[in-house]
């Protein structure tokens, strides 16, 4: 691929590391925000929302997000020497303590959602072999593990080649999305778009909500179809051009947004809110179905296979490069640092891989454990968004990385929007974030171990602080949890 760029001195070792382009960091932003959730957006947006609080969301929710994108292009490139991303810039704003609980949560979630996209893969190939029933049987879960192993393998080979199939992959899927977008388009009935555009004669269930409550439903709902927007930063190391990794990030938003908004509303215009709060998911599928028949829906379910493909190849990447950087810095294990001789971080990917397959059997013997893990590790890649955009207001504030005649006007008005668009990620997750606490004190433990061996003092005051916050928030949701406020599911 012409955007992965041969970096070493010709004749230089075929084990010299090989560079990631523009273009496969814009496939990594796309490939690990788009995957399965997209294939459901019309069902879930007409469950909560009529068409007009829908756009009114996604207004919204596109100027925080673009606001988050801002911020990691203005960080990728005053902090040149942060190779972390999202982790990297916890910490340099915060101290050791918040970044090491940036990574730990980062990764803990990573690598539980890979076990999700795992299932949900098969569950999708079941659509063409019933065999793999919900994609959680016997069958499922071996094939995954099969797919599990041939994505290590591919990415044990170097991220330069496994970011080349993952290009591939999302080139698939999006013309997949670009072909359904362009198919419903034809047949879009403004009629049906406005008949009921504020939700005030539909039958949905809570559709009689106000306009403040629909609106806040959508914005739930697009709280998670983004994550993976820090793509792009998490392989900043690996980039050939340093002004690459900001503008990737911008052009991936841009690219996935746009499609959301599309496939959301369009469908909108096809069939009424009631008839698509009413679909099975992925209902992308139905809405197609209804449009051109039956090979519709197939057409929809193959693209959700190549979806979910590109995005667990994505996101295995990211899953072992964030603790291999956070390893160099001292924050993880020094074993999470390791690599093999094609640069390929290959001891944080087996630490990882291994984890995702024991998850994969539990999901066959004991379901329920893993739906515990997954209801707490859900919420923990949030607060990495919150500290990042808080680091780019603090630079703002004390213009650390600023010229003194440098006017900042626009990142001041950008850094706000973004931390208080960050907060919202916390607060709607709602009790996910909570429990997601329980997760974090464990990770205290390992910080307080890794910071014995290298002789080092755990805490300051403020972290000193974090850290009693974070224990009595743990044992406030054990409480919640106790007395059956708070369920895990």
């Amino acid at each position: 691929m012409a955007d992965i760029t041969h970096t070493e001195p010709l004749g230089e070792s075929p084990e010299s590391e090989k560079k990631l382009g523009f273009t496969a960091l814009v496939a990594l932003v796309i490939g690990s925000m788009i995957g399965g959730g997209v294939f459901s957006l019309p069902q879930n947006f007409a469950a909560v929302a009529s068409p007009g609080a829908l756009i009114i969301g996604w207004v919204i929710t596109g100027i925080g997000m673009l606001c988050l994108a801002f911020i990691f292009q203005n960080l990728s490139a005053r902090c040149p020497e942060l190779d972390g991303g999202i982790y990297s810039y916890a910490r340099a704003g915060f101290g050791d303590f918040i970044g090491f609980q940036a990574a730990w949560g980062y990764w803990f979630s990573a690598w539980i959602g890979n076990v999700s996209y795992s299932v949900l893969l098969f569950s999708a190939i079941s659509f063409f072999l019933p065999v793999f029933g919900e994609g959680n049987n016997l069958a499922s879960i071996a094939g995954a593990s099969v797919v599990l192993w041939l994505v290590h393998t591919l990415v044990l080979r170097g991220v330069r080649e496994a970011a080349w199939i993952n290009t591939i992959l999302t080139v698939v899927k999006v013309l997949v999305l670009i072909i359904f977008i362009v198919t419903i388009l034809i047949a879009f009935r403004l009629g049906v778009l406005t008949a009921d555009f504020w939700g005030r004669l539909s039958s949905v269930q809570g559709s009689h909500a106000s306009l403040f409550d629909q609106v806040k439903g959508t914005m739930l709902i697009t709280t998670w179809v983004f994550i993976g927007i820090e793509g792009a930063t998490v392989v900043s190391s690996r980039a050939s051009k340093r002004n690459d990794i900001g503008k990737a990030t911008v052009t991936g938003l841009l690219g996935a947004l746009t499609i959301y908004v599309l496939v959301s509303v369009l469908s909108m215009g096809i069939l009424s809110q009631a008839a698509l709060s009413e679909l099975k998911n992925p209902s992308m599928a139905g809405v197609l179905e209804s449009v051109v028949g039956v090979w519709g829906a197939k057409f929809v379910a193959g693209g959700v296979i190549f979806s979910l493909a590109g995005a667990l190849l994505a996101w295995t990447l990211f899953a072992a490069e964030l603790p291999r950087v956070a390893a160099n810095d001292g924050i993880l294990p020094a074993a999470f640092a390791k690599e093999n001789k094609r640069h390929a971080p290959a001891v944080s990917l087996w630490i990882t891989n291994g984890l995702v397959q024991i998850c994969l059997i539990l999901t066959l013997f004991y379901q329920a454990g893993y739906q515990m893990l997954f209801s707490i590790a859900t919420a923990a890649i949030l607060p990495p968004y919150l500290f990042s955009a808080a680091y780019g207001l603090k630079l703002v504030c004390t213009k650390e990385r600023y010229r003194n005649d440098e006017t900042c006007i626009g990142d001041w008005i950008i850094a706000v929007v973004a931390t208080v668009y960050g907060f919202w990620l916390c607060y709607a997750a709602g009790s996910s974030m909570l429990l997601s606490s329980l997760l974090f004190i464990p990770g205290a433990i390992v910080y307080v171990w890794q910071k014995k061996i290298q002789h080092q003092r755990c805490f300051n005051l403020w972290e000193w602080l974090a850290l009693a916050a974070l224990v009595v928030v743990a044992l406030y949701t054990l409480y919640l949890i106790s007395n059956g406020t708070l369920t895990i599911v």
